[in-house]
């Protein structure tokens, strides 16, 4: 279908994903949208991506959930250096997948915009000290976009990525896997891939957030302080467990969780309307959640900005962002598409890429403006570090008793006395089942010493077990120790009945008993 706009191509992308979120009396037409002036060129191909492919969604899929309210806030940079910036990702993104020719651009691609945002002017951290305690939690749910995060690290100074490390990208041992790793990588917080994990995960550190800063904060020194932010896909929401922790995240007013929803309608297997129409905005307001629509999360900067603000205003709950973007924003053949998903874009489309968004430069290049703005988040995250440690400090002379537990947390250490904790019998005591006296020792020992529960269940010194199971042996390993056996079934294909079945993989008593017999 030949071409007939003389709009850019990333107008023209935004137009047709606006009109995917609203019923036809309030769909935008592209000349009234308002939009900064990202580039000026015009797509360089005539075919608009999937043109011919009917995008109308039922009804249950819109919602009246109000925009986020416009407003333009004091940005730490100009207009230009951010979206220079902001292409500074995607290009990292792009050339680390090229170069690997594996990985998902699409993601970082359309989500740079708001990853820009919290790394570069919203979230606190300090990039030489991963582990500075009140620093602010970022958690990418959508952990095969990756390179997004990986590219806001090495930006923003965080040691654990080089530019060796991005043209590693999913390499055997580097330090940039193709999902992220919290142990590979310092600056990840947590471990994620599997969908929906992530936000789980989220939910959990500001859970633990709340619960320190109810258990430690004071009136005059509110020592625990730091927000949560997730950025989450169609692909997280699709998946139970993140509608059952965010039901809990409600539950609980977890009101320093700030989620955003990538909301480009675009899987692996094509457009979402095959399986996934329901209405999030709906169900998450339906659990109590705050939600926000950016219409524009392309190059609608103010917007995500705004979005942000209102969402640090609300107390008691937390905030879902639903932030409407095109997945690999920018590229002129596969933007808007699956193929943008999960695949390099081949060396063709990255120069029409480049083309399109202006980027003379060659692969992992970063512009000296975009290298010298970023720097300074090493000292401004060290004195961030160091006015915590100061207002610690104080704290520690006012409350001992709670600066020394708050610390013990912090490292892991063992509280003095946490045995005294455990209640006492007597043979005068009255006969209760032992799953009871068990349960009312776990608790007495879960409020001086939470390890204690994971040491009894599996003592480190134990390294022979063994277990059984009707089915795979994988996980198994780090449970049975070192020295272990685990019983299973690692084939597959063999059809006969249960108990012959059973005999002719082991899984029976008897060798239970003769694997027990080797360590005992």
């Amino acid at each position: 279908m030949a071409s007939t706009s003389s709009l850019t191509i990333s107008q023209a992308l935004l137009a047709r994903a606006i009109s995917h979120h609203q019923t036809p009396d309030h769909r935008l037409s592209p000349s009234n949208l308002s939009f900064p002036a990202f580039s000026g060129l015009k797509s360089t191909n005539s075919q608009t991506p999937r043109a011919a492919i009917s995008r109308r969604r039922i009804a249950s899929r819109h919602s009246t959930v109000r925009a986020a309210a416009v407003e333009t806030l004091d940005a730490t940079a100009e207009t230009s250096l951010v979206e220079k910036s902001i292409n500074t990702i995607r290009f990292l993104a792009i050339d680390a997948v090229e170069k690997a020719n594996s990985g998902h651009p699409g993601l970082p691609m359309g989500c740079a915009p708001m990853g820009h945002i919290l790394y570069d002017e919203i979230m606190r951290y300090n990039p030489k000290n991963p582990y500075w305690f009140n620093r602010d939690r970022f958690v990418l749910s959508a952990g095969h976009g990756c390179m997004l995060q990986y590219a806001l690290l090495h930006l923003a100074g965080y040691d654990s990525v080089k530019e060796e490390d991005l043209k590693s990208f999913r390499q055997w041992g580097s330090k940039t896997p193709g999902h992220p790793e919290n142990f590979e990588t310092p600056g990840v917080e947590v471990t994620t891939g599997p969908l929906g994990q992530g936000i789980a995960n989220a939910v959990g550190l500001a859970l633990a957030e709340k619960h320190l800063a109810a258990r430690f904060n004071k009136a005059d020194n509110e020592i625990i302080d730091h927000y949560t932010y997730c950025i989450l896909g169609d692909g997280c929401q699709m998946e139970g467990i993140s509608n059952e922790a965010c039901s809990l995240a409600a539950h609980w007013g977890l009101g320093k969780l700030i989620a955003f929803y990538d909301d480009n309608h675009i899987s692996i297997d094509g457009d979402t309307e095959i399986a996934f129409t329901e209405s999030v905005d709906t169900r998450f307001e339906g659990l109590g959640w705050h939600v926000i629509w950016v219409k524009n999360g392309n190059t609608g900067y103010d917007e995500i900005r705004a979005a942000i603000k209102e969402a640090k205003a609300v107390k008691d709950k937390p905030t879902l962002i639903k932030v409407t973007t095109t997945i690999g924003f920018g590229s002129p053949n596969k933007a808007n598409s699956y193929s943008v998903h999960g695949s390099a874009l081949g060396a063709k489309e990255v120069d029409a890429t480049r083309q399109n968004l202006g980027w003379p430069y060659e692969p992992f290049h970063v512009p000296e403006e975009v290298k010298t703005h970023w720097s300074r988040h090493a000292p401004e995250g060290a004195a961030l570090e160091a006015a915590w440690n100061a207002k610690f400090a104080e704290y520690e002379k006012k409350y001992q008793d709670e600066a020394a537990e708050l610390k013990s947390i912090i490292t892991g250490e063992l509280p003095a006395g946490w045995e005294k904790a455990l209640p006492t019998y007597t043979p005068e005591s009255p006969a209760d089942a032992t799953r009871n006296l068990s349960q009312q020792n776990l608790n007495a020992l879960a409020k001086v010493l939470p390890d204690a529960y994971k040491e009894s269940v599996l003592p480190a010194a134990v390294t022979a077990r063994v277990s059984i199971e009707a089915a795979s042996t994988f996980g198994w390993a780090k449970i049975v120790g070192s020295k272990g056996k685990a019983i299973g079934i690692d084939t597959f294909g063999a059809s006969a009945p249960a108990g012959k079945i059973y005999k002719e993989f082991g899984i029976t008593a008897e060798a239970v008993i003769a694997a027990a017999k080797e360590f005992f």
